[in-house]
Order: C-alpha cells, then sequence, then structure tokens
C-alpha cells in the first residue's frame, strides 16, 4: 500500500523524535538521527516511505529553504567585521583539504568529477556541530568562537561559490542546473542587483510599515524567498541559487537579526526533511562496496584536519591552546559536503558509489569529531559535570 503525505510526514517525524531523544542520551548529534531515520524507512530499509520522487521533492525544499536561511546569516557587514586575519586562515586550509579529498578519491579509481567533488567536500566543517559546540560563559571561550564563526562563515561563502560552479556545469535534473555555465555570469549580477533594490524599495517599507504584525512578516519572507528563486528558475538559473541570493539580500535588512530567529524553526524543520532524504538515498549495499574508502576519506580529514587549523592559527598569532582546540572543533565535515554531494549527484557529476563514499566518511566525521569534543573540550553536552557549559 502507497503511504501518503500525512503518513509520510508522520513517519519522518515521529520516528526522527524517537531517535533524537535516543541520541541526546547517548551525546549523539541530531543530524545523525535524522540520516538514520531516512536509512530505516526509506527505500533500502524497510521501505515504509518508498516514494523516491516525494523524498526528492522534499529534500528539494530543503534545501532551498536551509540555502536561504544561510543566507540571512550572512550580512555583508558582518562579513567584513569577522573575517580579517581568518581570511589567510580560511583559504590555505581550503587548499590542503581540497587536495586531501581529490588524491583520496583518485587513488582509489574514481574519475576525476568525482574526486573534484569529494575535495570540495572535504573543504567545509560543520557549522551546527561548530556553533551548538560553543560555550559563551567565559572570555577566553567568547574569543575561540569568534574564530570558529568567522572560518565558518568564509566556508559557508566558498559553499555558495561551489554550489553555483557544480549549477554550472551539471547536467540532469533541471532544477539544479543552469541552462549554460556563461549564463551564470550574465544572470547572476542581474538577479542579484534587482534582489538588493527589491530589499531596499519594498520590502524594507512594507516592514517598516508593519512591523507589529509578526505573521505578515513570515509570511512576506516566505514570499520574497520563493519569488526570488522562481524569478531565477525562469532565467535559467537554478532555484538554490536563488534562494542564497534572496537570503544574502534580506541579511542587510535592519530587522535581520529578528528574522533569523523568527524562522529557527522553519530551518529545523526543513534541516529534518534534507538529512532524511540524504539518509533514504543511502543504500547499506552500496556502502558497504565503498567502506574502505569511506574510513580512508574520514579518517584522513579526522588525522588532519585539526593539526592543519592549528599550524595555520599558530602562524596567525593564536596561543598554542587555543590554535588546538578551534582545529578540534573544526576537525570534521559538514552539512554542506552531504548539500554539495547532492547537488552533484543530481546533477549526475559523480555516480552512486562516489556519493556513497563522501556520505560515509561526513557521517563518521561527524560523530568521531562530536566524541572528542565533548570528552575533551567545554561545550553544552559535555559527559562530564566539568566541562559543560550552557
Amino acid at each position: 500500500m502507497e503511504t501518503g503525505i500525512i503518513e509520510s510526514f508522520f513517519l519522518i517525524f515521529a520516528g526522527a523524535a524517537v531517535l533524537a531523544t535516543v541520541a541526546l542520551f547517548t551525546r549523539q548529534p541530531l543530524l545523525v538521527a535524522y540520516m538514520a531515520i531516512g536509512v530505516l524507512l526509506g527505500p533500502h530499509g524497510f521501505a515504509w516511505i518508498p516514494n523516491a520522487e516525494f523524498i526528492n521533492d522534499i529534500g528539494h525544499i530543503g534545501i532551498i529553504f536551509l540555502l536561504f536561511l544561510v543566507g540571512l546569516d550572512l550580512p555583508p557587514a558582518k562579513l567584513r567585521n569577522m573575517l580579517g586575519a581568518s581570511i589567510v586562515t580560511a583559504l590555505v586550509s581550503t587548499a590542503i583539504f581540497f587536495a586531501l579529498g581529490f588524491v583520496t578519491l583518485w587513488s582509489f579509481g574514481f574519475d576525476w568529477p568525482e574526486a573534484l567533488v569529494a575535495g570540495i567536500a572535504c573543504v567545509f566543517s560543520s557549522t551546527i556541530i561548530g556553533i551548538k559546540m560553543l560555550p559563551t560563559t567565559a572570555l577566553h571561550h567568547r574569543h575561540i568562537g569568534e574564530i570558529v564563526i568567522s572560518l565558518l562563515l568564509i566556508q559557508d561563502l566558498l559553499a555558495i561559490v561551489a554550489l553555483l560552479a557544480l549549477a554550472g556545469v551539471s547536467g540532469g535534473q533541471e532544477h539544479l542546473v543552469l541552462g549554460h555555465p556563461l549564463l551564470v555570469v550574465a544572470a547572476f549580477p542581474v538577479i542579484a542587483g534587482g534582489a538588493f533594490l527589491g530589499i531596499k524599495f519594498i520590502i524594507n517599507p512594507l516592514l517598516a510599515r508593519f512591523d507589529a504584525f509578526n505573521e505578515f512578516i513570515f509570511l512576506l519572507v516566505i514570499g520574497w524567498c520563493l519569488a526570488v528563486a522562481t524569478v531565477s528558475h525562469l532565467v535559467g538559473m537554478s532555484l538554490e541559487v536563488g534562494a542564497i541570493i534572496a537570503g544574502v539580500a534580506l541579511a542587510s535588512s535592519p530587522i535581520a537579526q529578528f528574522i533569523t530567529d523568527t524562522l529557527r524553526p522553519l530551518r529545523d524543520f526543513f534541516l529534518i526533511l534534507f538529512f532524511f532524504s540524504v539518509g533514504a538515498a543511502i543504500d547499506p549495499a552500496v556502502l558497504a562496496k565503498v567502506v574502505w574508502p569511506a574510513l580512508c576519506l574520514g579518517g584522513a580529514m579526522l588525522v588532519l584536519k585539526p593539526p592543519v587549523f592549528r599550524w595555520l592559527l599558530a602562524w596567525q598569532g593564536e596561543s598554542r591552546e587555543t590554535s588546538w582546540e578551534v582545529g578540534c572543533r573544526l576537525g570534521q565535515a559538514s552539512e554542506f559536503s552531504l548539500l554539495v554531494t547532492t547537488v552533484a549527484l543530481s546533477g549526475a557529476l559523480i555516480g552512486g558509489e562516489a556519493a556513497h563514499v563522501i556520505q560515509g566518511a561526513t557521517v563518521l566525521t561527524l560523530v568521531a569529531s562530536t566524541y572528542l569534543v565533548i570528552f575533551r573540550y567545554p561545550s553544552p553536552i559535555a559527559v562530564s559535570e566539568k566541562l559543560r557549559r550552557d
């Protein structure tokens, strides 16, 4: 019997709630629980939600709104103030981690586009884990938080560039593809300029006039995201790129922080849907075939990322203790790694085996890095009372 939409959402969110409870009791990252429910309920598990088209659709919707909310956290003024000396650390580490991913998959016999996507996926560290594991109660950790956030912001910008590039060269599903790579050069600045003008002359005046009506603000923001995404799609660019543009443009609004706080529940809703779709796409039989490349790629990131950040931050002038702690907090792959893999797979840039290598390595680093931080450094979910800081 085919599972309907209501039943599917019940299974997704009820199952995610159960596994999230287990994850919290065992100090695991929640996104692992979201992916696990996808593996269990998807077509390669119990097949209670076997409809691949439905899973792809909800994952696609999740990507659009997640990228909109990422853009909303990237106001130009904030970027100028926070980047500073971190730009060198971010760019050098990007080159090293890209080479790590590329060489690892290339050495296992994957072709160069698959190795290229693996290199891009290795560049990023998890914003979710990086931010949520930061204590804010001491001056020392406020400084560490500034370093972590500035590096993550630069990586978010690089992720946007990577998604633009992938959209420009990939083939396959129409909603993930630009008609021609040159269209990025022509259409992107036009859409971006129009978005900033729309914020200045339409959205901001409406927000100023009706700011007492939270429901209207919510509707206006969602409508804005979908409007820019749709216009972007109509001129040949992807919906995802349009969502990013809409978010970055809206980030310049005077009430951007209020909007961000208001949309946090929406972010969490689509976060669950996206990671469920990622988990549902994982085929354990395929993953078993590529377990060694996945372990090697994940292990290489866990071993190399902390010392690379430590060396670069020490060169930047940070103390040895601070440099090591930041390196350990950023020593994993990212939800952006999964997103890049999903886009590349949908666009036929990589095959299923390469996607499973990157996804398996990413999950490995997310879990292992979380364990490292909660047992060694202060965090809100540390196992030791001595290290727990909320």
